[in-house]
């Protein structure tokens, strides 16, 4: 097993020093568009972007001596500023989609997630997926979320917000009777800001789908960053960044 280990980290070590020269030597800065209301992936904290996606890009960029900056934007607009080459980046909790991939490249995957639902916590009657059948139902504009509740909820009165804090605080005034979203974002949100507000239907809408670093088409990081993202999972910075958001190790 550790011959194994130390083989995978010795291929990446050479790929990133065969490419890495040609890659960065015509590109000084990165821009790294993101969605920064996707807690706990990236969120602003006082003056300060933070969230486990900032800290994965972070190690990420440092290991490759990759000079960055972060571009904030909704979610809806990510996917089309890479194919304008307004930015470089995208880190988003991206689902990896095929239709997704006519247009942009994806890094590996570097997280496991699904679809659930949460409902304010003095809600009756909502407690499975087939609950939320003629119910209005809240979700972020341009994310597969709407995709799934057209495809795989039916008679579902879909409300689109810019980003999830908007649809929870409809939520919270009643305007609509349930947000849908990533596992993680509303588990966070439910333990967090949410406690004693809302609650999760149980057991999670949909699960099986990936994250994944989104970047133009033909996009020369891709080979580098999947080195680098390959050698951290190996060395143990990515169970140690996991950790810390998640308070758990990856599975």
């Amino acid at each position: 097993m550790r011959r194994r280990v130390l083989f995978k980290c010795a291929v990446a070590a050479a790929l990133l020093t065969s490419i890495s020269p040609s890659v960065f030597a015509q590109q000084d800065e990165v821009v790294v568009g993101c969605n920064t209301s996707f807690l706990p992936f990236e969120f602003k904290q006082g003056n300060q972007y933070v969230g486990f996606d900032i800290d994965l890009w972070t190690e990420i960029a440092r290991g490759l001596g990759i000079k960055w900056r972060l571009q904030p934007m909704d979610f809806s607009g990510l996917i089309p500023a890479l194919e304008t080459r307004n930015v470089d980046v995208v880190l988003a909790g991206l689902y990896i989609r095929d239709e997704r991939k006519k247009v942009i490249d994806f890094s590996d995957p570097y997280y496991q997630s699904g679809y659930s639902a949460v409902v304010r916590v003095d809600t009756r009657g909502l407690n499975t997926a087939a609950d939320l059948q003629g119910k209005s139902v809240g979700a972020e504009t341009g994310t597969a979320t709407v995709d799934y509740l057209e495809h795989s909820l039916k008679n579902v009165d879909i409300h689109q917000y810019p980003n999830i804090v908007n649809a929870l605080l409809e939520l919270q005034t009643g305007r609509v009777d349930a947000v849908v979203h990533d596992t993680p974002n509303l588990l966070y949100y439910a333990n967090t800001e949410g406690k004693g507000k809302v609650r999760l239907i149980e057991p999670p809408l949909e699960n099986g789908y990936a994250y994944g670093i989104g970047f133009q088409k033909g996009s020369k990081l891709v080979a580098p960053v999947d080195a680098e993202l390959a050698r951290m999972k190996a060395d143990g910075r990515y169970k140690q960044i996991y950790r810390k958001w998640f308070g758990k190790d990856p599975s």
